[in-house]
């Protein structure tokens, strides 16, 4: 099969289209014949070096796919061969053929192509852990998420929407702004030319907010920590700026606050299998009914992975980038 090699890491241009043996599936995997993969913040630290796959995983970068099931690994019966499918991998994406554990995988909605279906995996498990099993989030609740115009915070958008939650987003340009709006976000703020903390006072009546999703890190902590009202829930998914710096930790007692944070690569099997499990029942059957859909900003052939990188690492993007796989 043809598959991505980044080698020993580096900049975008160590990823070469390299030919490979086809993975065989173990007892409880389904063996997927790719066609699209997404790409993630995740890959890029990897190729860069910073962020190495877990013992056993593939070392083939890509978290998420969407294509047919070719093969069945002993014991598995909740898939037929052909059938179409969209899975939470644990490395292997970028690849003609990726393995994934049978419970992580989901139905392509009707009416979604492939390209659609891989962009959903990796975002929506990531925001449902974060947002609904730490963070607490539930209806009428109000709810931060930096990065809005990324593929995590579109989805946290759109899960707002399913619950009933005012969303307020941080971007980084009007154009960002703009879109987010139009995607459901209740306001829109360009961090770049005003000061995140005080707007959010203003357009909250100095109320605040119940959860914080941040993938920014140190220099937005302090502020993170005084917009959360009493009771309130921080949740890190990533540190883009950083995760060491000097606070003044007294609100988190005062208001009792809950600061946390998770990763996805690391959970077991059996933690991931019970987010696809939730995702099945309450975000598939929107899915379905043509609600929710994710937002594709660029598709890209595989051997061309290294031009997605360079877009990713631009943040010039809004939603997700996807790789075609199948030729």
């Amino acid at each position: 099969m043809h598959l991505i090699d980044h080698g020993k890491g580096g900049a975008p241009e160590c990823m070469q289209l390299v030919v490979g043996g086809v993975p065989a599936p173990q007892a409880g995997e389904i063996l997927i014949q790719v066609v699209c993969a997404g790409v993630n913040r995740p890959d890029v630290l990897q190729r860069a070096g910073k962020y190495p796959p877990p013992t056993g995983a593939s070392p083939i970068l890509g978290l998420e796919v969407a294509g047919r099931v070719a093969t069945l690994g002993a014991g598995v019966t909740e898939w037929k061969v052909g059938a179409g499918v969209t899975a939470l991998v644990p490395g292997g994406g970028y690849a003609e053929y990726c393995t994934a554990p049978a419970c992580h995988a989901l139905p392509i909605p009707q009416g979604m192509d492939f390209a659609q279906a891989a962009a959903l995996p990796e975002n929506w498990f990531t925001v449902w852990a974060n947002l609904v099993d730490l963070g607490r989030l539930t209806a009428g609740e109000r709810l931060l998420v930096h990065g809005g115009a990324s593929g995590i915070g579109l989805t946290a958008i759109h899960l707002a929407k399913h619950l009933g939650i005012e969303c307020i987003v941080t971007v980084g340009n009007d154009s960002k702004a703009q879109f987010c709006l139009a995607f459901g976000a209740a306001h829109a703020i360009n961090y770049r030319t005003a000061d995140f903390a005080e707007q959010i006072r203003i357009l909250t009546d100095g109320a605040g907010v119940d959860v914080v999703l941040d993938m920014v890190g140190a220099p937005y902590f302090q502020r993170n920590l005084s917009l959360l009202r009493r009771d309130g829930r921080l949740v890190s998914i990533a540190f883009l700026e950083g995760s060491r710096g000097e606070f003044d930790l007294l609100p988190i007692m005062m208001k009792r606050l809950t600061c946390t944070g998770s990763t996805m690569r690391s959970r077991t099997v059996e933690e991931k299998k019970a987010i696809r499990d939730a995702l099945a029942a309450a975000i598939w059957p929107r899915l379905t009914r043509g609600d929710l859909l994710p937002h594709i900003f660029a598709r890209f052939p595989l051997a061309q992975a290294a031009a997605a990188h360079q877009l990713m690492e631009s943040g010039k993007h809004i939603g997700k980038i996807v790789l075609d796989v199948a030729t």
